[in-house]
């Protein structure tokens, strides 16, 4: 019988599976949320509220990137992705010879 999964568990198996939809998601809501942080400045042109906008999304978006590669690299590390795929893979049948 397994355990059943914590919220914290469930989510960051989430992330796992959905890296780049989520790098997608934070991205937008990046952006969201910082056309609507300097829509609230006064005294600003439109263009530089929304080149601050993009850039404030794209730091958040490396950010973000750089977390995935940092799960990445420690799923490549512990075995986990290799585990994950060895079932569906027949190493007898493989030579390195060929």
């Amino acid at each position: 019988m397994s355990e059943p999964k914590n919220t914290v568990d469930s989510i960051r198996e989430w992330l796992v599976e959905h890296k780049l939809r989520a790098v997608g998601c934070l991205w937008l809501s990046g952006l969201a949320g910082s056309i609507a942080y300097n829509w609230s400045q006064p005294n600003m042109k439109t263009s530089v509220r929304i080149i601050h906008a993009r850039l404030h999304a794209q730091g958040l978006t490396l950010a973000a990137l750089a977390g995935a590669a940092v799960v990445e690299y420690y799923e490549h590390k512990s075995g986990a992705k290799a585990d994950k795929y060895a079932k569906y893979i027949n190493i007898e049948n493989f030579s390195h010879k060929d």
